[in-house]
């Protein structure tokens, strides 16, 4: 019966959704693109070969986290047609930056009926993977009614998360039922499952996927290839993923540095890309020299600001650093995945809101990997200056942080280990 009335609301609610998609266009054009993929309609584009996976990662986080399952499984599985979906264009952004044509990308349809049953026809999947945390009613129905199994890799569940299923409970035992794995990614999470009624036998504790991060050979010869050309033994700390809220307290900070620091240089990666163009004119205000990335122009001894405006480089904007904070820490956002600087050995700066991470942050205090701050200029100002003062404080910072990270990889080994049942069928 809940079902029903979900389904109905969600018929009821379709105009507002187009037009908040339309309005969200406004500030990113790529909102209105493709439309017809979020209800099914694919308009002449060439369905993936059938009987493969697809892996849902909603947006640029769930793509990160996703990026190792999926080369392993190209690896492991050559001819497995892979199709990833997203449900933003930043997480459609990054599929394409990451893999090229490798996969095929599609956005996920609503969860109304008869659009995800348009898209299992189009896509022919024999199992559907979803990312971290993602619970759609009628997708989970409809796949089950053609015995299509539906996983839940590295996944979470929220403290809010928690408490809003808690309501619902009764009905979501019948939408768990459907479940066929679910891989949690730390212990909290997997009690929050069981809490909810999922089946104990189906739940298992693999870790999480994102510390099986690995540094290529290719991006490290990218690194150094820019650290020639843009570094030239300056100090650089990078501010990355950052919201709205955080840039001005960044550049202010940045600001007071360069009085004690004058060749000084901030890396400025704002994590959605519809800001770029507004963290451009924050830059400005703060009366600081600066270069965009995405116009391929080398920062010389006047550049103050590099602006990260590119998609898919995130990981070479921390390869160039010596510090590095992570955003959305200092804003109510709860962080974003520490574990990205720390392969680099960085040591790390963040606000007090990390409610995203919980695990990983709790690991990375109690060693000394990771330096908490309040949300004021005086802090992360101190915080950077710290670092910028002991190259014997950096190594201690990064070569903490850096043990979490190594000591806790392995997940990604168990994830396939009982994702193999289900892959090898479709091979």
């Amino acid at each position: 019966m809940l079902r029903f009335v979900y389904t109905v609301l969600m018929y009821l609610i379709q105009p507002l959704v187009v037009l908040f998609m339309l309005g969200r266009s406004l500030k990113a054009p790529n909102y209105r693109k493709r439309l017809n993929e979020r209800y099914g309609f694919y308009c002449g584009a060439v369905p993936p070969k059938a009987n493969g996976v697809v892996i849902h990662a909603a947006s640029v986080g769930e793509v990160i986290a996703a990026t190792p399952l999926i080369k392993r499984l190209q690896a492991l599985y050559p001819t497995l047609p892979l199709t990833v979906t997203t449900v933003t264009p930043t997480g459609s952004d990054r599929v394409k930056a990451a893999f090229g044509d490798s996969v095929t990308h599609f956005y996920l349809p609503y969860d109304l009926p008869d659009a995800v049953n348009r898209f299992i026809a189009f896509v022919q999947p024999k199992v559907c993977i979803v990312i971290e945390t993602e619970i759609w009613p009628n997708l989970i129905v409809q796949l089950k009614k053609q015995a299509i199994p539906f996983i839940i890799a590295n996944a979470r569940l929220s403290t809010r998360s928690t408490q809003r299923y808690h309501w619902f409970k009764g009905a979501l035992h019948h939408i768990f039922d459907h479940i066929s794995l679910i891989a949690s990614q730390d212990n909290v999470s997997a009690q929050r499952y069981l809490s909810l009624g999922y089946d104990a036998q189906r739940l298992k504790l693999t870790g999480n996927i994102k510390y099986d991060l690995v540094l290529n050979d290719t991006l490290m010869q990218q690194v150094a290839s820019l650290k020639q050309t843009w570094v030239d033994q300056r100090p650089v700390w990078i501010a990355a993923s950052t919201h709205e809220g955080e840039e001005d307290l960044i550049l202010e900070t940045h600001r007071l540095l360069l009085h004690k620091y004058p060749n000084l240089l901030l890396i400025l990666v704002p994590r959605h890309p519809e800001r770029f163009n507004m963290v451009a004119e924050l830059i400005k205000k703060h009366k600081l020299t600066y270069v965009r990335r995405s116009d391929h122009v080398t920062p010389d001894s006047s550049t103050q600001v590099v602006l990260g405006d590119t998609m898919g480089e995130l990981m070479l904007m921390y390869g160039l650093a010596d510090i590095a904070f992570v955003g959305g820490s200092l804003v109510k956002h709860g962080g974003h995945n520490p574990l990205e600087p720390l392969a680099f050995k960085l040591p790390v700066i963040s606000g007090k809101y990390t409610f995203n991470f919980p695990e990983v942050f709790t690991k990375l205090l109690q060693v000394q990997g990771v330096l908490e701050v309040n949300e004021n200029t005086k802090a992360l100002t101190n915080a950077v200056e710290k670092f910028l003062d002991s190259q014997e404080l950096r190594e201690r910072y990064g070569n903490a942080g850096y043990e979490v990270l190594i000591e806790n990889r392995g997940a990604l080994q168990r994830l396939l280990d009982l994702l193999d049942p289900y892959l090898s069928k479709t091979v």
